[in-house]
């Protein structure tokens, strides 16, 4: 099965409500879709996101990176020989981590076909099932407590909370939140880089004292700021996880070595894809660091990419793969079902994705 032709197009899916962070608003999923193609037909799909804030990836960076190096680089190339495949997507160009990560799954996508076998047991096939939180976009207090109570009516058991826009709100909002889906929901908030080292200790120690019952907090301080971040962890009552710090394998050592957070998280659009994850989760192995598998703001195509990750390790003990569900459609054909908090991988070979609904994809 060798590589013909890297195509690329752009999907648009509006979201549910808008998506708000410490770092952006976003109203609806604006994707580039790669579609690799071969000379025995088979189709393999990857999904890369835009999201500057925070990979400093756009729409235009991540279509330059594939027309003008990856695919150039892995035209002609057997599927066969995965491992050198995968390098030379990693070779063609330095950063781009997204660009990069959507090739890559597209490959594992075709690999698993070739073999006749589904991505997550080629990697491990811990499981078949998996359950997600689902977040709650920072606003004020009321909102957000609205919010919550309408995700625990879909079913949900897990929150992630963003805060960290106008931090003087913050355990105002978590307060609010707690009140309306009492005691039994677990609540993990995410900061996105708001606050400073201190601050944080103070406001997620404040939380606790309430009686606020916080399960970990995610990013609280700037991604470069490792030093922080582990003042953060050793003088936090709330559990610190590594979001934004982590984007390379190299970065999770570091975070392992320097004992830094309490966990790690996984994006696939941080670190690269598949290739770069499995290298993260086997450090985490080594060092007994449990891991979240998180997405961006994306849609099925990457995040159904995930899931197989997800239900490949039990070293991923925490699942924020909400993308799709905050998603008021779903035009994506085969992959992943995903039934509010419940996702269930599909047996379908490679990755399982089919295609599009009709007219939903511009082709570039």
């Amino acid at each position: 099965m060798k590589i013909t032709e890297v195509r690329l197009a752009k999907i648009s899916v509006p979201l549910r409500v808008p998506f708000k962070t410490a770092l952006r608003t976003v109203n609806s999923v604006e994707d580039v879709i790669v579609e690799i193609r071969t000379d025995v037909g088979a189709l393999g799909y990857g999904e890369a996101p835009p999201t500057g804030v925070i990979t400093g990836d756009t729409t235009g960076a991540i279509i330059g990176a594939i027309n003008d190096h990856i695919a150039k680089n892995i035209i002609g190339m057997e599927i066969d020989n995965l491992e050198d495949v995968l390098q030379k997507i990693q070779k063609s160009i330095v950063h781009n981590s997204s660009a990069k990560a959507a090739v890559d799954m597209a490959v594992w996508d075709l690999y698993g076909q070739l073999y006749k076998i589904p991505v997550y047991k080629l990697l491990g096939g811990a499981r078949k099932q998996i359950v997600t939180d689902i977040t709650i976009s920072v606003n004020e207090p009321e909102q957000m407590a609205h919010d919550a109570i309408d995700a625990i009516k879909r079913g949900y058991d897990c929150l992630k909370v963003k805060v960290g826009a106008n931090p003087d709100l913050d355990v105002s909002r978590l307060a609010a939140v707690r009140k309306a889906v009492g005691d039994d929901v677990l609540i993990r908030i995410d900061a996105n880089q708001a606050w400073s080292p201190k601050q944080a200790v103070r406001i997620l120690n404040q939380m606790q004292e309430k009686g606020l019952k916080l399960e970990l907090v995610e990013q609280p301080v700037k991604a470069a700021d490792i030093e922080g971040l582990k003042f953060v962890t050793e003088n936090s009552y709330v559990p610190v996880l590594a979001d934004e710090s982590v984007f390379s394998p190299e970065d999770a050592m570091k975070i392992m070595q320097n004992h830094a957070a309490d966990y790690v998280n996984i994006k696939l659009m941080k670190c690269g894809g598949l290739y770069n994850a499995l290298k993260i989760i086997s450090a985490a192995e080594v060092y007994g660091i449990e891991c979240m598998l998180g997405c961006m703001l994306e849609a099925k195509v990457s995040v159904n990419a995930a899931v197989h990750l997800a239900c490949a390790k039990k070293i991923i003990t925490k699942i924020d793969l909400d993308g799709p569900v905050l998603c008021s459609e779903d035009p994506i054909i085969g992959g992943a079902v995903f039934d509010e908090k419940n996702i269930t991988v599909s047996d379908e070979p490679g990755l399982g994705i089919k295609g599009f609904e009709k007219g939903t994809l511009k082709y570039l």
